[in-house]
């Protein structure tokens, strides 16, 4: 027999190795760390940020443009993320969401009608969608720059509720163009005079890149319905014009590329997203960047509110400028799928996300309740924010129809004029 296979004849021995223990905490020690376990879990359920043991969370990807704000807001997510949804925005301008392929995504978020008008006709199917709120376009602008204005018989302040200094101003765009076609410059009407500094540079708004953005898109179609006597361009067909130096020498010009050659000269474009316009102009640095921004209503009234909870009183040196006429910006959330339909459905039908959206300064769409504006106005007060006040003329700037104002923007940003996706239809 082998000797490795004989039974062993010896005692068993005791050895003074042993096998590794096991690393266990004292039960009084579970004791201990048993409520702080507990009070964490319960303030992740309370602040609904814990979902229930194997809930699936859904994540919904979307071309988003300036209102992606809403969606990035981390109250919004935490809103969303008790649905069991997750947002994953692909940050993209309003056109180029509308011109460029939309395959792979769940829904899309232009900021304004003529790109989400340009994006439903790609679909060969029916769409869900959800107009959840509005904004107006604005001008920023520091108090300065408006008492300038306001000296110039170009702007006239709101009344502020007791008398102190004002939050906004309605500004005559016919006025205000006058300076910007006479190549007027700040100093030229007397911006020294209510302020401690001087500034040669042209009276000139700043704005994003019309090529992507529904903000510039949009401030385009109020200087082209200004510039063509308080109409839409496109709406006069067959009406003679004076020929323009670009039209090829026939007898009549093209209405909507005459009024194009008007306003090319009216706007300076920047390149940027309508969002970063905005952060360039609430930043420290913002005055020396612009005197004059573009920006949207709601990217104002949370600045104000931020700025009062955080230091006790308004940002008085920041104002707003309404145009008259003037232009209410309508986001639409389309649905490009069935992940896409539930979100669009909650945004319709989910109180928190809609009260949320009025914390962030947007007047939201209610069926049934009080006005869009009223709940927002009451939020303001609350929160001791001067409430903005209707302006006495309510000349709505009527935008181009699709096809005039593509050819604007082509003419006016030099841009590839829209085009469909290569996928049509984005199945």
């Amino acid at each position: 027999m082998p000797e490795d296979s004989r039974p062993s004849t010896e005692e068993p021995r005791l050895t003074t190795s042993r096998p590794a223990r096991r690393r266990t905490r004292h039960p009084r020690h579970i004791i201990a760390a048993t409520p702080l376990a507990l009070a964490g879990l319960l303030a992740l359920l309370v602040s609904g940020n814990a979902l229930r043991p194997f809930e699936r969370i859904t994540t919904i990807d979307g071309k988003m443009a300036s209102k992606s704000d809403y969606f990035k807001d981390p109250e919004v997510q935490r809103l969303l993320l008790k649905h069991g949804i997750r947002v994953d925005i692909h940050r993209l301008g309003s056109r180029g969401i509308a011109t460029q392929s939309l395959r792979g995504m769940d829904v899309v978020f232009p900021s304004g009608q003529p790109a989400a008008k340009l994006i439903m006709q790609r679909q060969q199917r029916s769409v869900r969608t959800a107009r959840p709120f509005v904004t107006p376009l604005v001008l920023g602008t520091f108090r300065d720059y408006a008492k300038t204005l306001e000296a110039a018989g170009v702007a006239r302040p709101q009344r502020a509720a007791g008398g102190g200094e004002t939050l906004y101003y309605d500004l005559d765009m016919k006025k205000f163009l006058n300076l910007i076609e006479g190549q007027k410059t700040w100093n030229g009407i007397d911006f020294a005079e209510h302020s401690n500094r001087s500034n040669a540079g042209r009276v000139l708004v700043r704005t994003s890149s019309v090529c992507e953005s529904n903000a510039a898109g949009t401030y385009l179609s109020i200087l082209a319905f200004v510039e063509n006597g308080n109409q839409a361009p496109g709406t006069e067909r067959g009406r003679n014009k004076p020929v323009g130096s670009d039209s090829g020498g026939g007898p009549t010009a093209d209405p909507v590329l005459d009024v194009a050659q008007q306003v090319k000269p009216l706007i300076n474009l920047q390149g940027m997203a309508a969002d970063e316009q905005a952060d360039s102009y609430f930043s420290d640095e913002g005055e020396s960047i612009a005197p004059v921004s573009l920006i949207y209503e709601h990217q104002f009234l949370k600045h104000q509110v931020d700025h009062q909870k955080k230091r006790g009183k308004q940002d008085s040196r920041r104002v707003l400028l309404y145009p008259s006429p003037h232009a209410l910006t309508e986001p639409e959330l389309i649905s490009l799928g069935e992940q896409g339909d539930r979100l669009t459905e909650l945004m319709e039908s989910d109180a928190a996300l809609r009260r949320r959206a009025i914390e962030l300064g947007f007047r939201v769409r209610f069926s049934g309740e009080d006005g869009t504006s009223e709940q927002l106005n009451a939020y303001l007060r609350e929160h001791e924010v001067q409430v903005p006040t209707p302006n006495p003329d309510q000349t709505k700037a009527d935008a181009p129809d699709l096809d005039a104002l593509e050819r604007i923007i082509n003419y006016v940003g030099s841009c590839p004029p829209a085009g469909q996706g290569d996928d049509e239809g984005d199945e």
